[in-house]
């Protein structure tokens, strides 16, 4: 048995190491740079589509409840001045540690027409400039300050 394990040792000792190919820790930083570098460079390319893609959120909002407040007019023959009265509920704001970008109010409302706006409560940009959003009773829906 002692026999046995010495030359299963030394054939294990004796055996030439067989090296792994793979990539250095220098080389996957090299790597991770370019990376960062490229990133840097598309940044500022896509920031305006950010801040489209974040305006749908607005369009959605204004057109749900213009979808509201004309269930609304059918019903009581006036548009309404309230959120709650049309059953509008503003989800909770990025600032409050919600979801949405965006507060929504009704502006003005008659009994022949309404007017909604959605205004952002973030700078999607940096520019100082908020993004503003209006819909009125024929579904016009209107950018009034671009972001």
């Amino acid at each position: 048995m002692k026999l046995r394990y010495a030359q299963l040792s030394r054939r294990l000792v004796s055996s030439p190491v067989t090296r792994l190919s793979a990539f250095t820790l220098t080389e996957l930083l090299i790597v991770l740079v370019i990376i960062g570098i490229l990133v840097l460079l598309a940044l500022p390319a896509l920031m305006p589509l950010i801040s489209r893609t974040r305006s749908v959120e607005a369009k959605q909002m204004l057109s749900h409840l213009q979808a509201l407040e004309k269930t609304y007019f059918f019903e009581h023959a006036k548009y309404s001045f309230s959120l709650d009265d049309i059953g509008f509920e503003q989800e909770k704001l990025s600032t409050e540690n919600g979801k949405a970008n965006y507060r929504i109010t009704i502006t003005s409302a008659s009994p022949a027409q309404f007017a909604a706006r959605a205004t952002a409560v973030v700078d999607f940009d940096g520019d100082g400039t908020y993004n503003v959003w209006e819909i009125d009773q024929d579904k016009n829906l209107v950018e009034v300050t671009k972001d």
